[in-house]
């Protein structure tokens, strides 16, 4: 029998969450924008899922490649693209569900942030779910280094983009998006605050 590490690799247990609930379901296309070396993907490499994945880095795309290649071999090595988030190749509409998890955090500043989020709600269908994992400043508020824009030193003393409640409700509205869950967050004691977004993605409405 496989243990649950062999089972589930390191998926973000929020992720796993979203498994528990039936939101993310075998047989569906995911899309993991930023995909790393596929840590949030075994368990979905493992059931049978049509998994594709992009990142920046090609030694990540090599390790995901090779993991593939050892758990769901029926699966192109093409489905894995060194590409970046705010600039991937897979076509408008194209996946059921989207990851994207420590990914946004790292954007340079307002204009990257929502390249990166368009890249990634654009291979969205219609009805299709965005599971986000992020840096906030929900909890934690007014203890974090401004250095320009929404660019933050956090008490980690790592560098980081955040969000806040305001602006996540703000983009999930003109996104034409509506929260599945509402947003949670984990305050990491002396550290940095981690929000859960995800938002499932309505058909446009028409004006009469």
């Amino acid at each position: 029998m496989a243990t649950l590490t062999e089972q589930f690799g390191a998926i973000d247990i929020y992720l796993f969450d979203q498994l528990l609930k039936g939101r993310i379901r075998p047989g569906m296309r995911v899309v993991d924008a930023g995909c790393g070396g596929g840590r949030n993907l075994v368990y979905l490499l493992r059931e049978g899922f049509e998994v594709f994945g992009a990142d920046r880095d090609a030694g990540a795309i090599a390790e995901i490649r090779r993991l593939a290649g050892e758990i769901a071999t029926h699966l192109p090595a093409d489905n894995f693209r060194v590409e970046s988030v705010e600039a991937t190749s897979f076509p408008d509409g194209f996946a059921d569900v989207a990851l994207s998890s420590a990914v946004l955090h790292f954007a340079r500043d307002d204009d990257q942030f929502h390249a990166m989020l368009r890249g990634t709600w654009r291979v969205l269908k219609t009805g299709g779910l965005l599971f986000c994992r992020l840096a906030s400043d929900i909890g934690m508020e007014g203890r974090f280094q401004r250095l320009a824009g929404r660019r933050f030193r956090l008490l980690d003393g790592s560098e980081r983009y955040l969000v806040d409640e305001a602006m996540l409700l703000s983009t999930t509205a003109e996104l034409g998006g509506q929260l599945v869950d509402p947003l949670k967050t984990t305050v990491v004691q002396g550290q940095r605050c981690m929000t859960t977004w995800v938002v499932r993605k309505m058909a446009p409405t028409t004006s009469r």
